[in-house]
């Protein structure tokens, strides 16, 4: 239940503290007083839509905080649970501040969450039923929620078993479209993976092998100029048998030189030189003998490098800038061919996987289909005796099935379903959202919110003028349904209405006034002799006569009297 709540510079609202308990509390006040604009607040700390709009004007932000405590083991702790926010004292607080740059910051006791998050837990928390809301009723296609949300634990667990079957029946049916569908182009593109994957390891490529070959290649294609500069090197460096070559005159040098090196440093440091040139100049006569052993002309060698640099050219130009690149890409193509020819191995038992899903899917469908029939027939004598408790005996409420032919299989189950009504004996049943009035909707929704209080497990729920447009008997009625929803739940009304008003266990009057040049909404608790003032106020308008206050006297003791008849009352 929400037990405490603080809103500040939130549209006329400058300021306003207010304590809520147990039981049916009633909001009145003028019209315009700021009586939906508290709704509106708790609205957003349930994770309504936040707007800059909502920032009273001239002020930064607006701050709205509400205090909470829930049953032990109730849905909002385990959703706190999941999500990992600390609730060990037992309350929880919700905190909004909505920027008047439009940014919305949102707490969950002091932790910062998103609006989505803050809405999981302010829909388990709080139920906020406005004069508009009965529109859910005009829309059909909600009808089967709310016979779901009736039936409980049962239809939700088979429901969710359908909802998987059905996804995995949805990917299989889809998966198999596409193949009939693009079978030729799976095809050429299967055939050209293939190709392509073989055309690349035939080839075996290597990395670097390309300017391996290119090396071997410039050697043999300049073979003689090679040759004939090693030889010159060879000759000139040890000489023919008519002239000494450079080696052994470089040794005549150092002999010389050395035969003096003890007789100055200088001639020292030359005959070192000369003896380390020596030893270099032996070490390049040995190298250029190796290359002319080495060295030899393969003429088919040569064709044979033409040839493999060929391919790798040709395996570029399809592939990829290097060899690097041809062979990542053979590694992308490699597996994607393995999973589409996989893919090829399963395809001849997709149509029989998609034929068991369907099915299945038709065996849990129809036992959803059945539990839905029996839940509508409760439902169906629930709401007639809630309607008859709201002066609508002679109405009949009925919930009708259909399954579509041309459709195929629906996500939600095997049938359609839609509430249909008749208000008058005689007149023929007809779809609920095409016949039923303002004032009718109101009293039908207001009959499902009695029976759905005991099953949802929400603690607090709000009535933002629900009873627009009734009087006399009806409006009774409706303050007693109301009233008895307060014994399972918390209950906060906004209402124009004197018997509702009289219903309540708690009274809060609202008011505005202004202060300087601003408006400002004001709340106060009103006690027994205030509340007839404002009952009488209600009933009567502007002048209120001594009859307006028996009247409003009389209808709070009518009043108790009822609450005392409701077993189980959880007001205080």
């Amino acid at each position: 239940m929400l037990q405490e709540l603080s809103i500040k510079n939130f549209a006329i609202i400058d300021h306003l503290d207010v304590a809520f308990k147990n039981g049916m509390t009633v909001l009145t006040g003028e019209t315009g007083a700021g009586k939906s604009i508290i709704i509106d607040a708790v609205g957003l700390l349930a994770g309504g839509r936040g707007s800059a709009n909502f920032v009273r004007t001239g002020t930064d932000k607006a701050i709205i905080q509400g205090s909470f405590i829930f049953p032990t083991g109730g849905t909002t702790y385990r959703v706190l649970d999941e999500l990992g926010i600390d609730h060990d004292d037992g309350s929880v607080i919700l905190q909004r501040e909505i920027h008047a740059n439009g940014r919305n910051t949102c707490r969950v006791n002091g932790m910062l969450v998103n609006t989505s998050t803050l809405k999981r837990i302010g829909e388990t928390a709080v139920d906020i039923h406005g004069q508009n809301e009965h529109q859910e009723l005009m829309q059909p296609e909600k009808h089967l929620g709310m016979l779901d949300e009736f039936a409980g634990a049962k239809v939700a667990k088979l429901r969710e078993n359908y909802g998987q079957i059905y996804r995995r029946y949805t990917q299989l049916q889809s998966t198999l479209e596409n193949r009939r569908t693009n079978e030729k182009e799976w095809a050429q593109h299967l055939d050209m993976l293939t190709f392509q994957v073989n055309e690349i390891e035939s080839a075996n490529l290597q990395p670097g092998e390309e300017d391996k070959l290119v090396a071997e290649r410039d050697r043999l294609d300049n073979y003689q100029r090679i040759n004939d500069a090693l030889q010159r090197s060879q000759m000139t460096l040890t000489g023919e048998e008519t002239a000494p070559g450079v080696t052994d005159q470089l040794s005549s040098a150092l002999q010389a030189m050395q035969g003096i090196a003890d007789f100055d440093a200088a001639f020292k440091q030359i005959s070192d030189s000369l003896e380390t040139a020596y030893y270099a100049l032996t070490d390049a006569v040995g190298a250029v003998s190796s290359q002319l052993d080495l060295l030899e002309w393969d003429e088919g060698r040569l064709d044979a490098i033409e040839q493999r640099l060929d391919v790798i050219n040709q395996l570029k130009r399809k592939y990829g800038d290097s060899e690097s690149q041809v062979l990542k890409y053979y590694d992308k193509i490699a597996a994607e061919l393995k999973q589409m020819q996989a893919t090829d191995e399963q395809a001849d038992d997709l149509e029989e996987q998609v034929a068991a899903q369907e099915t299945k899917l038709h065996e849990v469908g129809e036992q959803l289909s059945e539990a839905r029939h029996h839940a509508s027939e409760k439902l169906e004598k629930a709401i007639h005796a809630e309607l008859a408790d709201l002066y609508m005996a002679k109405t009949v409420f009925a919930v009708r099935f259909s399954r579509p032919k041309n459709e195929g299989l629906l996500s939600t189950g095997l049938d359609h379903m839609e509430f249909y009504l008749r208000t008058n004996p005689g007149e023929a049943m007809r779809p609920l959202a095409k016949i039923a009035s303002g004032g009718e909707l109101s009293r039908i929704m207001l009959a499902l919110k009695t029976i759905f209080s005991e099953s949802q497990g929400i603690t607090s729920i709000i009535f933002d003028e629900v009873d627009t447009g009734v009087s006399g008997r009806v409006a009774q009625a409706i303050a007693e349904k109301i009233s008895g929803i307060a014994r399972e739940s918390q209950v906060l009304c906004i209402t124009h209405l004197p018997q509702v008003a009289a219903m309540a266990d708690h009274h809060y009057f609202i008011a505005k006034k202004i202060v300087g040049e601003r408006t400002e909404t004001s709340l106060r608790r009103l006690d027994e002799s205030n509340r007839v003032d404002e009952l009488a106020r209600m009933s009567a308008g502007t002048q209120v006569t001594k009859l307006a206050l028996e009247h409003a006297y009389e209808l709070l003791k009518l009043a108790d009297e009822v609450k005392n008849s409701q077993p189980n009352s959880k007001s205080e």
